[in-house]
């Protein structure tokens, strides 16, 4: 083989070899009353969507709601934590009036426990401090 065709066959080879594209995952739930713990009793309802890039670790996020008791207070992702367990803030969604849209860089274990359904979003309220609505961010 010529030095130029076996510099042919080593490009070759390390393009074949490259990582795959990153992956774009989406995320999506119901903002409800009864997904808090404990359940709270409100007329709230809305969504909550999302993508993450794998490989920048990019989160987007559009979160929708109406019907509250009073104002928003606060809203964050919270996590790591199941369906029906509480969890610290792992990002504050700031301001807290919906819709509420923007990204953040999630750290390596943030972004596993995202994908593997351990985050949540929630609306807090007056009324409801300690959150009023909630969904469990889910792969869709």
């Amino acid at each position: 083989m010529t030095p130029k065709a076996l510099a042919v066959a080593i490009a070759t080879a390390g393009l074949l070899a490259s990582p795959a594209l990153a992956d774009t995952v989406h995320f999506q739930g119901t903002l409800s009353p009864g997904a808090e713990v404990p359940p709270k009793q409100t007329d709230g309802k809305g969504a909550c969507s999302a993508t993450l890039d794998t490989s920048s670790h990019k989160l987007t996020y559009d979160i929708t709601y109406s019907g509250l008791s009073g104002p928003p207070t606060m809203a964050h992702f919270h996590g790591p934590a199941e369906p029906g367990k509480n969890a610290g803030v792992v990002i504050p969604l700031d301001p807290p009036t919906s819709p509420i849209k923007g990204t953040a860089t999630l750290t390596e274990a943030q972004q596993a426990d995202l994908m593997g359904g351990k985050w949540y979003a929630n609306v807090h309220t007056a009324a409801n401090p300690a959150g009023e609505l909630r969904c469990q961010m889910m792969k869709s």
